[in-house]
């Protein structure tokens, strides 16, 4: 399955990977990212990064559709709620790179709201098991500022 990450995520998971790798880098790149002591850890995260990596689609623009996919900014509604919510489906990196909240389409929402339409309404259970509804507003194609 393709993962859809924006520029800015692929270029920091390229540097860090370098990092965890030990990899010759710059002493600036080196400064951005701590490598823990926890060698199982850091082994894991080279694996995760490898793995979305290797499965990338980098910065594609999906279709202006309306149809909630990765790679699009949703405006939901949660419950009935007035406030609204908007965010980028993606994958989230652990940085703030993107100036921009970002759900994880692998997230119990990002899975529900997944080929929604304005206007759909759609249900998802969080971790801890509470179901809870979400209406999606909007969604229009990712274009970084």
């Amino acid at each position: 399955m393709n993962t859809w990450l924006s520029r800015a995520t692929h270029e920091r998971l390229v540097r860090e990977l370098a990092v965890l790798t030990g990899g010759p880098v710059p002493d600036e790149v080196a400064a951005e990212f701590e490598v823990p002591a926890d060698k199982d850890w850091r082994e894991s995260r080279i694996a995760r990064i490898q793995e979305l990596l290797r499965d990338a689609v980098v910065g594609e623009t999906p279709p202006d559709d309306g149809i909630a996919e990765p790679g699009m900014v949703l405006t939901v509604r949660h419950g009935s709620e007035d406030e609204t919510e908007t965010f980028l489906l993606g994958v989230r990196d652990g940085s703030d790179s993107e100036g921009i909240t970002i759900y994880s389409p692998e997230s119990p929402l990002g899975r529900a709201l997944i080929g929604a339409r304005a206007g759909e309404q759609r249900s998802y259970t969080t971790p801890r098991g509470k179901e809870l509804t979400v209406t999606l507003e909007g969604a229009v194609p990712y274009g970084p500022a």
